[in-house]
């Protein structure tokens, strides 16, 4: 199998490889014996080269790597795409937040105005390389980690309709650290998971038979023993009777994750931008043999201050150390692309379009819910009605995301200004036209 990634030089790109490396170590049946990489920062794809080299030494049988020179040579005879491209680079997410800060509201890289702008900037190059794959590798499947994973998923679909799908490692870490909090195996669940990309809710987790959400829901002690649960307060998520996807914390306390981030010496955005580059800048010029610790020792610091806004205004906590191993994505993308290849069956929790699972979305709306993968793809499973306001985060959420893919397509300014103002972290047309009008001038 031939698993080609967009976004070759990307920080993130080595735990995949990792992922890729468990397989070979069981020679497992069906497994990536080829890694294409594709990158337009030619420097920070050779660095990745030589991170990737020093993973898989004494590795028996690790996946060829190949460098492509183009993104036609990336794409052609591959069985997998895993895109995750950051258009504009850290630079751009820089920005992304800067510019909304400065009018006083949340800047975050796929929330509220900055995700409106990141998108705005990534959606027709994520389409040129649907249209792309669509004529040299017409029998690959497209997985999408492209931020914002849904919006920029929902675009694609018009060119490779449901052979692209959007993964995020987000729910799956909800999942395992709901199950750990009962001392459950999270591989033993079933789960009950809707919504879109980082908006989303686990409103039930089944185990032998009973669901065992509400009795954990009822423990403060047993809530306030992992991360969502010090995020929200035992109270609140008492009160809404489901755990939420971290990035609703933006939502539901933006107040105080606003305050946090306005005095905050450094966005995250800014914080990555500058550790990559020193990361990179170093592995490349003065210590290349040392690559892979060097990406180690950021990964891990990347991971521990993962989130440390909000988590600053909820208290201040470190993260646990069983949090720390880099997320999951990467399991998802290669369960995703086992259950597909060998025809796999197994449930996964997925961007794809709706279908009938919300009725009150369009049928080609893309969401975030627990499917069913095998050979055909993926196909979203029923769901239980949500809750109204559940659905009305849902409704306007997707509201902005269309508005967005339609600004960006037609490039139509009163698209995109209606995809700002109608943000619920965006409090004022005015505020979002200046926002519109400065982001179009940087």
């Amino acid at each position: 199998m031939r698993l080609t990634i967009l976004g070759g030089g990307g920080f993130r790109v080595p735990l995949v490889h990792r992922a890729l490396l468990d397989d070979a170590r069981r020679d497992a049946p069906g497994r990536c014996t080829e890694l294409v990489l594709y990158d337009t920062d030619s420097e920070r794809l050779r660095v990745i080269e030589s991170v990737l080299a020093a993973q898989s030494k004494d590795v028996p049988g690790a996946p060829v790597v190949r460098l492509a020179d183009t993104l036609d040579d990336a794409l052609r005879g591959t069985d997998f795409i895993f895109s995750a491209i950051r258009v504009g680079g850290t630079a751009g997410r820089v920005r992304d937040e800067r510019i909304p800060l400065s009018e006083g509201v949340l800047g975050q890289e796929t929330v509220g105005a900055g995700g409106v702008l990141y998108g705005l900037r990534t959606i027709l190059v994520a389409l040129e390389i649907a249209e792309r794959a669509a004529a040299v590798a017409p029998d690959a499947w497209l997985i999408n980690f492209t931020n914002p994973a849904g919006m920029v998923t929902e675009a694609m679909t018009a060119v490779l309709g449901e052979r692209v799908i959007g993964i995020c490692d987000s729910p799956v870490g909800l999942v395992r650290r709901a199950s750990r909090a009962l001392g459950v195996d999270p591989d033993a669940v079933s789960y009950d998971y809707v919504g879109l990309n980082h908006l989303g809710w686990l409103r039930s987790l089944w185990f032998e038979g009973r669901d065992l959400l509400p009795g954990l829901l009822a423990d403060a002690a047993a809530l306030g023993a992992f991360e969502e649960g010090k995020l929200f307060g035992a109270e609140w998520l008492q009160a809404l009777g489901a755990l939420p996807n971290e990035y609703l914390h933006y939502y539901y306390f933006r107040r105080e994750t606003l305050r946090s981030v306005t005095e905050s010496v450094k966005t995250r955005g800014e914080f990555l931008d500058g550790q990559q580059g020193a990361f990179f800048a170093e592995a490349a010029d003065r210590r290349p043999e040392q690559a892979y610790e060097l990406w180690e020792r950021t990964r891990l610091q990347r991971e521990e201050t993962y989130m440390s806004e909000s988590r600053a205004a909820s208290g201040g906590w470190e993260r646990d150390s069983c949090d720390l191993d880099g997320g999951g994505y990467d399991q998802v993308a290669l369960a995703l692309m086992r259950a597909i290849s060998r025809n796999e069956h197994a449930r996964l929790i997925l961007n794809v379009p709706n279908g009938t699972t919300v009725p009150q979305l369009a049928p080609d709306a893309v969401i975030e819910t627990v499917c069913e993968v095998g050979a055909d793809g993926a196909r979203p499973l029923p769901c239980a009605p949500l809750r109204e306001d559940q659905l009305g985060l849902m409704l306007q959420l997707k509201a902005v995301e269309r508005a967005s893919i339609e600004a960006a397509v037609y490039k139509d300014r009163d698209a995109a200004l209606r995809a700002l103002a109608l943000h619920p972290l965006v409090d004022s047309p005015a505020v979002a036209a200046r926002i519109l009008e400065r982001a179009s001038t940087t």
